[in-house]
């Protein structure tokens, strides 16, 4: 088996909720990571803007506190997804989603 797991917090920068023709509720967050890390012995700044998909009726509870400028910690899987202009990007899909403020 192969593992996909990825955790990571931060701020909700832009926020978006949708129903699919299917009638399922989504959330779409861009999330922005802030930290320093240890690589090579020397400290990295590390910044990251991604993409997290949150679909279902779990997420329905904690939909309308996803809003800019909220914290939360982020629990999914990673993928691909094709823009409407035919370029690949990676987004993750949440598993779980905790609020830190």
């Amino acid at each position: 088996m192969t593992t996909n797991n990825l955790v990571l917090s931060g701020t909700i920068t832009r926020s978006r909720r949708f129903k699919s023709p299917a009638g399922i509720a989504h959330s779409v967050i861009m999330l922005e990571h802030k930290s320093q890390r240890y690589e090579a012995e020397m400290l990295r700044n590390v910044y990251v803007q991604i993409q997290v998909i949150l679909s279902g009726p779990r997420f329905e509870s904690v939909a309308e506190d996803l809003k800019a400028g909220v914290e939360v910690q982020v629990r999914g899987f990673m993928t691909l997804q094709q823009g409407r202009n035919g370029q690949n990007r990676l987004v993750i899909h949440a598993e779980n989603v905790e609020l830190k403020t």
